[in-house]
This record gives structure tokens, C-alpha cells and sequence, in this order.
């Protein structure tokens, strides 16, 4: 609570960036089902007339975390940073074909960047086998990969993360102080920029599916969407 006091002494040089899924918006069995609820949407408008930047840092598109999000008076960077390369569209061509020969019945084409979900599949080693496979055909053809909550990802080999989005963000405003609230392996790439801040409190939604390093590294840990909620409530 004392860190939390320290973010809301100066909101004016302080910014406020948010995961969407998993921190603002509970996890749900179909991600475009995914919402932020009514109260946490007046919370975040609260804030962002209140510090010098709120900020949403998604693995979702920008423009769907701001249809998931609904509140257009903030700040969106979808596909983990990658919106900020120069250099994402032209992969973005190339991902569109490697993912036309790929067979997976719940893929999330993001344009820059693809999720194969297997939440709640009939037989998850199975599918965790089959996307294994999936995931070696793209590292031949150039792509990264990842698994996460449920998922896996396929992107360019670029140098973009939520971190390197974070360090954008803040140069841009000349801001030396943020929270930053996750709950994912793609949101550790964030804490490690807030390491480098004047003050950066890291905020972990942890869960069974998180990875261990998210817990380990944050300053402040909750269990829920709802209890990220009552925090921001605080600042």
C-alpha cells in the first residue's frame, strides 16, 4: 500500500498501464466474449482524467482491446508492441500466408501476430502435441512462438514487447513513474522497463495457468480482475 501511496503522489508524472485479458477483463472460454465490467470502465475513466497517462498494453489487436475495454479516452497498443514497429507489416503479409495452411478451429488472426487457442478443448496433451507441431512449422518459416494462458502464439521475429511499448509510451509524455498490471509470460517484458523507472510498481494477477515468474517479480500480488480493481480504486 505504501507503493501505491508513492504512484498517487504525483499522477501529473505518472502513467498507468494495463494488460487487458486476465487483469481488466476476467478470462472467459471464447476470447471475443471477453469484457471489462461496468465498474472497472468508470474506474479507468476515472484515472485517466486524473493521471498523465492510462494506457491499455494488449495481446489483442488495439482496436479489439478497445471494443473489449470500451473506453475510448484511453491509450491502446495491441499484438504486444508490435503496432509500434515499422517493420510488423511486412511480416503481417507473411503471417497471413503461413496461416492460411494452417488447420486450428479456434485461431485468432490479429494481423500482425496469431493466437491458437486450446481452452477447454475435449483433449488438451493432445492439442498441446498437435500446436507443438504448428509451433515448429512457424520457427521454419521465421516466425516466433510462444505458449501462454491456454495458447499459443505465433509472431515476427522482431525486437517488440509490451516492454518495448512501455519505454515508447513513457519517453513520448517524459514520464519517470508507472504501474503496470498483468497477468501473463508477455507482461514480464513490461516489469523489466518499470525496473529502469525513477518508480515502477508491478502488479501481478496471478492464477493456476501464470506463469511462476509473473508472482516472483511483482511488487504487489492479487488473485482476480476484481481485486486489480479494488487497488486502482486506491490511487
Amino acid at each position: 500500500m505504501d507503493l501505491l501511496a508513492r504512484i498517487a503522489e504525483e499522477p501529473e508524472r505518472t502513467a498507468i498501464l494495463l494488460d487487458v485479458d486476465g487483469a481488466l477483463a476476467p478470462i472467459v472460454p471464447r476470447p471475443e466474449d471477453a469484457r471489462v465490467p461496468p465498474e472497472t470502465r468508470a474506474e479507468l475513466r476515472r484515472l485517466q482524467k486524473r493521471y498523465a497517462l492510462v494506457a491499455c498494453i494488449s495481446g489483442r489487436a488495439s482496436d479489439d482491446a478497445h471494443r473489449i475495454v470500451g473506453v475510448p479516452e484511453l491509450v491502446y497498443v495491441g499484438n504486444h508492441g508490435l503496432e509500434l514497429d515499422t517493420e510488423a507489416d511486412a511480416w503481417g503479409e507473411r503471417l497471413q500466408q503461413f496461416l492460411a495452411g494452417v488447420e486450428w478451429p479456434r485461431t485468432e488472426d490479429k494481423g500482425l501476430s496469431a493466437a491458437l487457442h486450446f481452452r477447454d478443448v475435449e483433449d488438451e496433451p493432445s492439442a498441446v502435441a498437435t500446436l507443438e507441431q504448428v509451433a515448429v512449422h512457424a520457427r521454419e518459416a521465421g516466425f516466433r512462438t510462444r505458449f501462454g494462458r491456454k495458447v499459443l502464439e505465433v509472431l515476427p521475429p522482431l525486437d517488440a514487447n509490451k516492454g518495448t511499448a512501455v519505454r515508447a509510451l513513457l519517453a513520448e509524455r517524459e514520464l519517470v513513474r508507472a504501474l503496470y498490471a498483468g497477468d501473463d509470460t508477455t507482461d514480464l517484458d513490461a516489469y523489466a522497463v518499470l525496473a529502469e523507472l525513477e518508480l515502477g510498481v508491478r502488479i501481478a494477477v496471478v492464477s493456476a495457468e501464470g506463469p511462476e515468474e509473473l508472482r516472483a517479480q511483482a511488487d504487489i500480488v492479487v488473485a482476480t480482475p476484481g481485486e486489480l480493481l479494488a487497488l486502482l480504486r486506491t490511487l
